[in-house]
């Protein structure tokens, strides 16, 4: 189970034994990478630990990132927000606006309550088509208000369109700095949930119209909440990283994140970018507001990696079976992709369950576009 990163509570002073949290909080095996925090700088950057102060059981306590620095005019001036998922900030729709976020979260903390640096502000929820959330920056926050990524920088406040072939990178909690190339966009998946920290009955979310990522080092458990950048000079938002296995990453088109939370809190959501600094809630940089400006579309070496009419082709085909191909058994996501075949030729790229009892077959094209199938463990919340 790899919902965000978790750590076993031992008794009521709350010892945590390195070998324990390591099973337990990283299933897979992968490297714990844990960023500078304010400890080593006066001001924190984001794609850190953090999470919410209530993430916590029984018997464990749970931690994501912070993935990224967003604004929004609000009553009192101009509002700064931490940018992480609903089940990292929000706890699965279970929080109450208000609640205390933490830098770090509480598995960096040996379960104790860490310091607060924002308080959560809104969350649609988990059925909207996203998981994400914001919470405002408190006054004393030490967090770093020009927007700053640790080991990526300041980032554009331009969301790019995923595109196959897009080389992209991230920020994370558990594994850090990582670089990976995405697979597969309109991409509808189906996401397994856990209610609480460890703890609750299972349950299945589908999402549609989301971003696939390989390899499967690009992210794990605690990772969840990093914003995912083009991994070039721009750093130009993509996508909201909330799920995925060990071969995949998973995240909602960051055009799609931005409309949810602008609708929640009833003002325009905008990412802050360049440089300024400062601490705190009321200062730093002051972004520009993109307001209707349409995401960036990528090029790589002065063409797209796939023509567009061959990513017409394959959309208009999928939409045809789309809902067809989901409904087998043992299909956890379908979008559209490259094919393995020949250069920029377009695929129906299909998700298999590995460990599903059955294994469907499939045709190596579906009305003249290619199929490429990846096998893959189940898609769970990060």
């Amino acid at each position: 189970m790899m919902n965000k990163t978790m750590s076993r509570r031992l008794g009521l002073a709350a010892i945590v034994v390195a070998s324990l949290v390591l099973v337990v909080a990283n299933p897979f095996g992968v490297r714990l990478w844990h960023p500078p925090t304010a400890a080593a700088d006066p001001l924190t950057p984001f794609g850190v630990s953090g999470g919410n102060v209530k993430d916590i059981s029984a018997l464990f306590c749970c931690s994501g990132t912070l993935g990224s620095l967003v604004t929004a005019q609000t009553t009192d001036g101009i509002g700064f927000f931490i940018l992480s998922n609903n089940h990292v900030l929000a706890r699965s729709n279970a929080a109450s606006i208000g609640e205390a976020i933490s830098q770090p979260g509480l598995i960096d903390f040996q379960c104790r309550v860490p310091p607060t640096v924002a308080n959560l502000t809104a969350f649609p929820q988990l059925t909207s088509n996203v998981d994400a959330a914001i919470a405002r920056l408190t006054t004393t926050s030490s967090m770093d208000t020009s927007g700053k990524i640790t080991g990526i920088g300041t980032i554009s406040s331009n969301p790019t369109l995923p595109s196959a072939g897009l080389p992209v990178q991230k920020s994370g909690r558990t594994t850090g700095v990582t670089s990976g190339t995405v697979t597969s966009f309109e991409t509808d998946v189906s996401v397994r949930y856990q209610p609480r920290c460890g703890q609750g009955k299972k349950f299945t979310i589908s999402f549609t119209n989301q971003v696939v990522v390989s390899p499967g080092s690009f992210s794990a458990g605690g990772d969840s909440g990093s914003l995912i950048v083009t991994n070039d000079a721009s750093h130009n938002p993509v996508a909201l990283l909330y799920a995925g296995s060990s071969s995949t990453t998973i995240g909602n088109p960051i055009g799609e994140v931005l409309t949810a939370l602008s609708s929640a809190v009833g003002r325009s959501i905008t990412f802050v970018s360049g440089g300024g600094g400062g601490g705190g809630h009321g200062g730093g940089h002051q972004p520009t507001n993109q307001g209707a400006q349409q995401p960036h579309i990528p090029t790589f070496g002065g063409q797209r990696e796939l023509p567009q009419q061959a990513v017409d082709r394959v959309s208009a085909v999928l939409e045809q079976h789309r809902a067809n191909l989901m409904f087998q058994t043992g299909v956890i996501g379908v979008g559209v992709g490259a094919s393995d075949r020949v250069d920029g030729e377009g695929a129906i790229v299909i998700y298999v369950d590995r460990t599903s009892s059955n294994r469907p077959q499939f045709a190596e094209s579906i009305d003249g576009v290619a199929v490429k199938v990846v096998y893959t463990d189940p898609f769970v919340a990060f």
